[in-house]
């Protein structure tokens, strides 16, 4: 059976196509082909709302990392995260890791605020300091009713 130049060129173009878009597809979630990309450091969040691996890891508002894995600790109920860090970034060892949103809008992302300590943290070291999402409903009901309970008000 021959095929018609058109059709192989048709073909051509639909499989480009399909490659742009996985490639697209995996920058967008920022998924990680390899581990070679950074070291392990860890986390253990109250409340790590809005975060998924994949998640961006941001020091004075650059990338320098991802979030790897998140976990629940069944013993303590906690939010368990495990973060690369990009080779050559060296981080004090008193540093701070919080979960932070862009906006109202805007996505979530995991920030680190580094610390004054001259030892720095070694490759599958905890943070010590962490600081949870805080939700935006939460924030909401604060501000108008002085409440941060969710419940309906008893009659």
């Amino acid at each position: 059976m021959a095929y018609r130049a058109w059709e192989v060129a048709l073909g051509a173009v639909v499989m480009a196509a399909a490659v742009v878009f996985v490639v697209f597809a995996l920058r967008a979630t920022g998924t990680v082909l390899s581990d070679a990309q950074g070291y392990p450091l860890h986390a253990s969040f109250r409340s790590a709302e809005g975060v998924r691996p994949g998640t961006e890891v941001r020091l004075a508002g650059v990338k320098i990392g991802t979030v790897t894995e998140l976990s629940l600790n069944p013993q303590d109920f906690r939010a368990q995260l495990t973060i690369a860090v990009n080779r050559g970034i060296e981080l004090p060892s008193d540093s701070t890791i919080q979960v932070a949103s862009e906006g109202i809008l805007g996505g979530t992302f995991v920030e680190i605020l580094p610390g004054g300590e001259l030892e720095n943290l070694q490759p599958g070291d905890t943070f010590q300091d962490t600081q949870s999402a805080v939700s935006l409903i939460t924030l909401l009901l604060r501000a108008f009713t002085g409440s941060d309970s969710t419940e309906e008000p008893a009659p």
